[in-house]
């Protein structure tokens, strides 16, 4: 084994690209990094399987869900913890992910107080819980943040923070390509999740139809993540009535078609951020059970749900939240989206000049510099 153990963590989709980034800048910049722990298909690629594939499983939305799986992730974390007391890292990586990963990193700073704990993608508990950030402070030894506000509010509490960027910089920079946006085409991105896709793409089907009573000449092309999530919209589609020819269906396209469509409807997460990057106007839509919705709205304060809109300090895209999520105000807003270029145009303005808060490409090594430099205190 190599000299340097880095342990990593990702439970999300999103984390496994982050996560494969910032081991590929750790490795070519300094070397001697010997990479284990849980992540995704790409991030076990790159560590020849020591990092293991777990997102398929991993990868669940709200407390109500959590909760029904309780048992398999407190038999995943006993796990985790007895591996990373054995391997005794140098770093633990930690990669968003903060209903685990905030719980590993306490019980590694009591028996591992050695071992250097960074957060990669600061966990959001400015939203929902300001008392865990005195308690982040203390187990941490650096945050990654991602958007300039977090900063301040990490370091106020005492622990050493940083702004880089957000790695989806990178990303979409790779992915911009030089088109037109089509008339009258609608892109629907319904999420990456089975369960999240499930709640909102017959919605969407619903929106569409709706919109097809006033303008037959509409088309739609919905964003699908993978094959089999692009299985299961298709079967929506064919429960939905609607023609066969009128609603595609594409796979890993979704950066491409944010850039070609007219305008769209987006689920809310990372992908509104990717969205507004390429200016592309669109409407938030946000579904998960009710209980996860109920116990969310008693502990979330904040004005938005959005990223966006969070990031501007306003509402600059219209955001649909459970009940008011429904075809009827989805296709209301795309129906006059659609009517009105300059609706369009002045959202597309907005949402570039806020996106531009989002930093500069070269996040991952960046931050890989930052994580080299605590071997060397």
């Amino acid at each position: 084994m190599t000299s340097r153990t880095v342990y990593v963590v990702a439970g999300e989709v999103s984390g496994d690209t982050h996560g494969s980034e910032l081991m590929d800048a750790l490795a070519k910049q300094a070397g001697g990094f010997g990479f284990r722990g849980l992540g995704g298909p790409e991030m076990s690629r790159l560590s020849e399987g020591l990092v293991r594939d777990w997102v398929e499983d991993a990868a669940v939305v709200g407390v109500w869900e959590v909760l029904r799986r309780y048992s398999w992730f407190k038999k995943r974390f006993e796990e985790t913890l007895s591996e990373i007391l054995e391997l005794r890292p140098e770093v633990l990586l930690l990669i968003d992910y903060p209903g685990f990963n905030l719980r590993l990193a306490k019980q590694i700073h009591e028996k591992l107080p050695e071992t250097k704990i960074v957060h990669y993608v600061a966990p959001q508990v400015w939203a929902w819980n300001h008392k865990r950030i005195p308690q982040i402070a203390t187990t941490h030894d650096l945050m990654i943040c991602l958007f300039p506000f977090e900063v301040p509010i990490f370091e106020g509490a005492g622990l050493r923070s940083r702004c880089l960027g957000h790695p989806l910089v990178d990303e979409l920079e790779e992915k911009r390509i030089k088109a037109s946006r089509g008339e009258n085409l609608i892109g629907l991105f319904p999420g990456s999740r089975i369960k999240e896709v499930s709640r909102l793409f017959p919605m969407m089907l619903e929106s569409a139809s709706r919109l097809l009573r006033e303008n037959t000449g509409i088309r739609f092309v919905a964003a699908a993540a993978s094959e089999k999530v692009a299985r299961v919209m298709g079967s929506f589609i064919e429960a939905s009535g609607l023609p066969d020819d009128l609603v595609e269906v594409q796979t890993g396209e979704s950066q491409h078609l944010m850039q070609t469509v007219t305008c769209g409807v987006v689920a809310s997460g990372t992908a509104t951020l990717e969205a507004a990057y390429y200016g592309m106007p669109y409407c938030l839509v946000y579904r998960v059970a009710w209980p996860t919705f109920l116990m969310a709205k008693q502990l979330v304060k904040l004005k938005f749900i959005g990223l966006i809109n969070i990031l501007a300090g306003r509402e600059l895209v219209r955001e649909f939240i459970q009940a008011e999520a429904n075809a009827y105000e989805v296709a209301l807003w795309l129906g006059q989206a659609l009517a009105n270029e300059g609706i369009r145009t002045k959202l597309s303005h907005e949402l570039l000049e806020a996106a531009s808060r989002l930093g500069e490409p070269g996040v991952h090594e960046r931050a890989a510099h930052e994580i080299a430099l605590l071997f060397t205190e």
